[in-house]
């Protein structure tokens, strides 16, 4: 076959990966999931989150995720040099972060509410909320290190010879899509985005798993632990127009409300912070020209425009808007 032909056809067997992957963890999802119902009867709801998160994740990380990269090794990975990162570059970049996740997350929950008619929930942020030490051992420790290693070294180290910017877009599309849900997909697609950059600066998981643990602990562990120091319940409840009322609540919620004000407000200024930087040091992000780097208005229809990825595409899109009502 002739050259393009194979970069389309290389494109196509990621998103056939891609493909097993998601259609065999959510099969398996859905299997354990209707075991735990007999199990368990009406309680299944109330299952403990460590197991929640082994039936959703178990078979995501052991199973579905070689399964996936069993298709792709059939697309033969790019040999490069790793380079370090100093620490100032790191944090740098990390602070970067903060105004597109944020941003993102608007956009999401904006979305989300708008498209559902205010009625989607966000079951991550449910589980983020229950303040459970699974979240760390699964939200923080495994999921960065497994994301990462599929969709940054699997996915960027097999495209990267067919353009920078491509692959970076290529994996970081994946990522979001893979969420399944649009709550987590403008800020998963923007960090998927700078992950995706940091790997291919470096060619090491280290920095982007790094990167992606801390910001999953601030989001799914220090974030629910600080709100939690403050009575959300009687915060909503109570008429502050009323001074009795509103010394009581201070007397029992001062010190909470302080911690949660002086995180909010640190959480602004690193935003604002981290959006300067990412004006006034846009030019400092370097690309470079690949060995068959493909020519301009040839990537997209090649990368996106064959069945492998089509298919991936729709069944992500799909099981999105199944769950934004509910139904998955």
């Amino acid at each position: 076959m002739d050259w393009l032909t194979q970069a389309r056809w290389r494109f196509g067997r990621i998103g056939a990966g891609a493909c097993v992957m998601l259609a065999v963890w959510v099969a398996l999802n859905m299997a354990l999931s209707m075991m735990l119902v007999q199990a368990m009867g009406q309680n299944a709801v109330n299952a403990p989150i460590w197991l929640q998160f082994l039936i959703s994740s178990g078979p995501l990380y052991l199973i579905a995720m070689p399964m996936g990269l069993m298709v792709m090794k059939a697309v033969p990975e790019l040999p490069t040099h790793r380079f370090p990162m100093t620490p100032g570059r790191f944090f740098t970049l990390l602070l970067m972060c903060l105004p597109i996740m944020y941003g993102g997350n608007i956009i999401g929950n904006l979305l989300s509410m708008a498209l559902s008619g205010g009625t989607a929930q966000n079951a991550i942020a449910d589980l983020a909320m229950a303040n459970d030490p699974a979240m760390i051992v699964f939200g923080v420790i495994l999921g960065p290190i497994f994301e990462e290693w599929m969709f940054r070294k699997q996915i960027i180290s097999r495209t990267r010879r067919y353009g920078e910017k491509l692959s970076i877009l290529l994996s970081a599309l994946m990522f979001a899509l893979f969420h399944l849900n649009l709550f987590q997909f403008f800020y998963a697609f923007g960090l998927g985005l700078m992950f995706g950059y940091v790997y291919m600066r470096t060619s090491q998981l280290r920095y982007s798993i790094a990167m992606h643990m801390i910001i999953n602990f601030n989001g799914s562990v220090l974030a629910p632990w600080v709100l939690s120091q403050v009575d959300l319940e009687a915060l909503a409840t109570t008429d502050t127009t009323d001074p009795a009322a509103a010394q009581a609540l201070l007397a029992q919620n001062g010190a909470g409300m302080m911690l949660v004000s002086g995180y909010g407000l640190l959480l602004i200024a690193l935003s604002i912070a981290g959006l300067v930087l990412l004006i006034t040091k846009r030019r400092t992000f370097e690309f470079y020209t690949t060995p068959e780097q493909l020519p301009k208005g040839l990537g997209g229809q090649t990368a996106f425009g064959n069945p492998g990825m089509v298919i991936y595409i729709a069944m992500c899109a799909a099981l999105i808007a199944l769950s934004m009502y509910g139904l998955f």
